[in-house]
C-alpha cells in the first residue's frame, strides 16, 4: 500500500483545469448535501434550505482552488500527495463550514468541541469518497494511456524517415548555426539557457545555447518539431517508443538516455502528431 501510494500522480497543470476542477468539487458537495443531508440537514427546515447550503459549495469550491493553486509549483507529485491535499482540502473547508454554520445558520457560540465533530464528520466522508476517486482516476489514466502507447509504439517501429532535408537555422545574441532536421533530437530548458541534442558524427553532441524555449521553437518549429512540455521540444520523427502512465505519456528516443515527458496541455497536439508519423 505504501508503495502504490508513491506511484506518481497527474495534477492540475493550468489555471482552467483547477477553475473547472475546483467548480465540479464545489458542485458535487451541493448535491451530495442536498441528496444525502447529513449533519442533522434533514432535520433543518426553512423555506431557503437549499439555498442556505449552496454557500458550502463555494466554501469547499475555494478550499480545492487554493490547495490545488499552491500545489502548481511542486514537479513531483504522487497519490499520497495527492491524498494529503485533500484532507487539507477538508481541514480548510471545515473550518470555513463551521464559522458560517455558527454565524449564519445555527446562531450559537463558537465551540473548539463542536467543530471538532464537524471536522471528524467531513475527514470520516471526505476522505473514503477521495480516495476511491483517486485511485479509480489513476487505474483508468493509466490504462487509457499505456494501451494509447502500445498501439502508438506499434506503428513507430516501422515508420518510414522523410527523405526531404530541411535546415533549422538558429541565430541567438552570439551564435548562428544551422542543423539538418533530421540531424536534431530534442531541446531542453534551462532557466535563461537551452541545451540542444543532434546527431553528429553517429554521435550525439550537446550544444549549450542562450535563448529561451519559446524563441528557439519560434526559429525551429515544423510539422515535426513541437514543443511537448514546457521544458521541452522534441524532434517526433526520432521518437522510437512512446510510454504510457497515469500522468501521461513519455517519449523515448534511443539517441539520449533520459525520457521526455509529455505535459497534459501538449497530449492533443502530440499524440494526433505521432499516430501520423507513424503511419
Amino acid at each position: 500500500m505504501f508503495s502504490f501510494a508513491s506511484h506518481p500522480y497527474p495534477k492540475s497543470e493550468s489555471l482552467k483545469e483547477i477553475l473547472v476542477s475546483s467548480f465540479g468539487a464545489g458542485f458535487l458537495v451541493y448535491l451530495f448535501l442536498v441528496i444525502f443531508q447529513p449533519f442533522g440537514t434533514e432535520n433543518f427546515q426553512d423555506p431557503y434550505k437549499y439555498l442556505l447550503l449552496f454557500p458550502y459549495s463555494i466554501i469547499f469550491g475555494f478550499s480545492f482552488f487554493v490547495l490545488n493553486l499552491s500545489t502548481t509549483h511542486f514537479k513531483e507529485w504522487y497519490i499520497s500527495s495527492e491524498l494529503l491535499k485533500v484532507i487539507l482540502v477538508l481541514v480548510l473547508g471545515s473550518v470555513l463550514s463551521y464559522f458560517y454554520n455558527s454565524l449564519f445558520i445555527s446562531h450559537v457560540r463558537l465551540s473548539f468541541g463542536n467543530y471538532f465533530y464537524m471536522l471528524l464528520y467531513s475527514l470520516a466522508l471526505g476522505v473514503p469518497i477521495s480516495t476511491i476517486y483517486i485511485l479509480s482516476r489513476y487505474i483508468y489514466l493509466k490504462r487509457i494511456h499505456e494501451n494509447t502507447a502500445e498501439k502508438i509504439s506499434q506503428q513507430l517501429v516501422s515508420h518510414s524517415i522523410d527523405s526531404q532535408k530541411r535546415l533549422l537555422n538558429i541565430s541567438t545574441a552570439n551564435t548562428k548555426l544551422s542543423i539538418a532536421e533530421q540531424d536534431f533530437l530534442c531541446a531542453q530548458s534551462m532557466e535563461n539557457y537551452c541545451t540542444l541534442y543532434i546527431l553528429e558524427d553517429k554521435g550525439v553532441k550537446k550544444l549549450l545555447l542562450r535563448t529561451s524555449l519559446s524563441q528557439l521553437l519560434q526559429q525551429i518549429e515544423t510539422d515535426s518539431i513541437k514543443k511537448c512540455h514546457r521544458s521541452y521540444i522534441v524532434n517526433l520523427k526520432k521518437v522510437e517508443h512512446l510510454k504510457g502512465n497515469a500522468q501521461g505519456y513519455k517519449l523515448i528516443l534511443s539517441e539520449i538516455d533520459f525520457e521526455i515527458p509529455v505535459s497534459r496541455t501538449f497530449i492533443s497536439l502530440i499524440i494526433p502528431k505521432l499516430q501520423q508519423t507513424g503511419i
